[in-house]
């Protein structure tokens, strides 16, 4: 890209460095990256989880313009060039046993029951929430990126999304690590490449 400014060039630079990705597919390798460079994290280049299937999936999800749904406003905010949605605003108050973001994740799966991205970069009980309706066969998400963070569920949500039949699809990694730069993160690094691949990883 021919706007990328020279501490971002300088960034890769020092990133390319300090850690060696080049075993991984090219898509994979871009998201890792994009994931540490948001967060000056390098532990990403061995925690992340990145599906077979997920750098293909997200890029074929962005070039048919699907819905992206974000647990929190954070998560917006650090996405680029893509429009998202977040539906906290629309649950004012948690209801019994759970959480607002939970209930989000919920309305948004309700409204978008296929096709749609769904990043969680903040709150567990989101990812749960999305793994239990998938496995009640209430939504078919296009691709999950989930790295919710904290000492609360988050290795645990994690661990249960790359145990899920959505791990093919799925962006995530081992541990309490993660959160909202991450996340945008890995969903900017395919957001870059819209309209320039085909999906097919190359």
């Amino acid at each position: 890209m021919n706007d990328v400014h020279p501490i971002e060039i300088e960034s890769y630079r020092i990133l390319a460095e300090r850690v060696d990705l080049s075993a991984e597919q090219p898509l994979a390798r871009a998201i890792i990256e994009r994931m540490i460079h948001a967060t000056a994290d390098l532990s990403f280049a061995d925690t992340a989880r990145i599906g077979d299937r997920a750098g293909e999936a997200l890029l074929a999800a962005l070039n048919s313009d699907a819905p992206v749904i974000v647990d929190a406003a954070m998560v917006a905010a650090g996405i680029t060039r893509y429009p998202t949605t977040c539906y906290l605003d629309r649950v004012p108050v948690a209801p019994a046993g759970n959480t607002r973001s939970a209930a989000a994740f919920r309305l948004a799966a309700e409204e978008h029951p296929t096709g749609a991205i769904f990043v969680c970069g903040n709150a567990p009980t989101a990812l749960v929430e999305l793994l239990d309706m998938h496995d009640a066969g209430l939504v078919e998400p296009a691709a999950v990126v989930g790295l919710p963070v904290g000492f609360v569920g988050a290795a645990e949500s994690k661990a249960a999304l790359w145990s899920s039949a959505l791990a093919p699809i799925s962006v995530t990694n081992e541990g309490e690590r993660g959160g909202s730069p991450a996340a945008a993160g890995a969903l900017n690094a395919i957001v870059r490449l819209v309209g320039e691949h085909d999906g097919n990883g190359t």
